[in-house]
């Protein structure tokens, strides 16, 4: 039974690497931190992520594609709440938090684009929704992310010690989380994204397991550096990114421009290395006095990329939010099961030092079932 004053949420959360649905059902306390029941995992097939995947890009009827996608998304979302629930009933359940899939996310433009067809989900799952997490926060003049820095301070931070929450998805953003003082965020660049386009293209592999290809070559200095060169990542925070500032086109450009020939396991090399060099410069020159870096998300996985980090972060503590009772594939999908309840208590779920919002606010819009 749930603990007094908890309520039971579902979180999904489907990110920029495009690979599938994480789900989970927690119970959620009026203050302490979200305890997890369930999770499910649900795998694209491969016709949507190639579908989403083009949709990123401008292309002929478009709208039309978008909004068929949108169903096709509630559909699965609704396969995958139907198989984390099991027995228990849709009464059982307060609300479902689907961040859902990410096609524009612009807010120098003043929009962002997140599609699953909340109406729908909510139809086929007889439980309220919420969603379109993002837009409130960019309508107050904020970037709309990272918001799971408002989770993270919430569920990991520490009175007495500095902690960084990295969450190394497509993009990676890491979470500054200091004993006393504002918590900040933002995106520090690309994380798994560029890596996972590279092996696709050479190998047809979805991901490089454990970071095994890039560990078969070494990083090259000169592409490292073109790399490193971004105008993104000379921005000051509050920032955000995504596919529109790191993707294989800008990556074959800075090819070309090298003028060299070089092996594709040694781009791999150097884009595992990009990714740990972006973020771990990210936190040392704006996060000093850090004693301890937790990661979660699928780079929590990538053994290399781990040990890159580790190398780059002599002196701190480096592990995965594991190690703070929380398995790094969930974190995320936990933060919007999270969300989702801020916004049914009506509850400001966006950190303003973070997002750079003109102040706190109540995210999402809810479906009723």
């Amino acid at each position: 039974m749930p603990a007094h004053g908890a309520e039971r949420y579902v979180g999904l959360m489907s990110g920029t690497s495009l690979d599938g649905i994480d789900a989970i059902l927690a119970e959620c306390p009026a203050a302490a931190a979200p305890r997890l029941l369930r999770t499910h995992y649900l795998p694209y097939p491969d016709t949507l992520r190639a579908c989403l995947l083009a949709l990123n890009a401008p292309q002929l009827d478009e709208l039309h594609l978008a909004a068929q996608a949108a169903n096709d998304l509630a559909r699965l979302y609704a396969g995958a709440v139907h198989a984390l629930l099991g027995e228990i009933a849709p009464a059982g359940v307060r609300a479902i938090g689907c961040h859902g899939q990410t096609l524009r996310h612009r807010p120098a433009d003043g929009y962002t684009l997140q599609i699953g067809n909340a109406a729908l989900l909510a139809e086929l799952t007889g439980i309220d929704v919420v969603a379109d997490f993002r837009s409130r926060d960019i309508a107050a003049g904020g970037q709309g992310a990272p918001l799971v820095p408002a989770f993270h301070a919430h569920a990991l931070g520490h009175p007495a010690i500095h902690r960084v929450i990295a969450n190394i998805g497509g993009i990676a953003n890491i979470t500054d989380l200091p004993s006393a003082g504002p918590v900040l965020g933002w995106d520090t660049g690309p994380g798994n994204m560029l890596m996972d386009g590279w092996i696709q293209r050479h190998r047809g592999e979805t991901y490089d397991r454990d970071g095994n290809w890039a560990s078969t070559a070494e990083a090259d200095p000169q592409l490292l550096d073109a790399l490193l060169a971004h105008p993104y990542l000379r921005q000051t925070p509050p920032k955000s990114a995504g596919r529109e500032q790191f993707n294989l086109d800008g990556l074959d450009t800075t090819l070309r421009q090298s003028a060299r020939e070089l092996s594709p396991a040694t781009v791999q090399a150097t884009l595992l290395e990009f990714t740990a060099k972006s973020l771990t410069t990210a936190i040392l020159r704006e996060c000093p006095g850090t004693e301890e870096v937790y990661v979660c998300g699928g780079g929590a996985h990538n053994g290399a990329l781990m040990r890159r980090l580790a190398a780059h972060l002599s002196g701190m503590q480096v592990a995965t939010t594991a190690a703070l009772g929380i398995d790094p594939d969930w974190v995320e999908a936990l933060a919007f099961a999270w969300l989702a309840r801020q916004t049914v208590h009506r509850a400001p779920g966006n950190l303003p030092s973070v997002t750079g919002a003109r102040g706190p606010r109540v995210l999402g819009a809810i479906y009723p079932a």
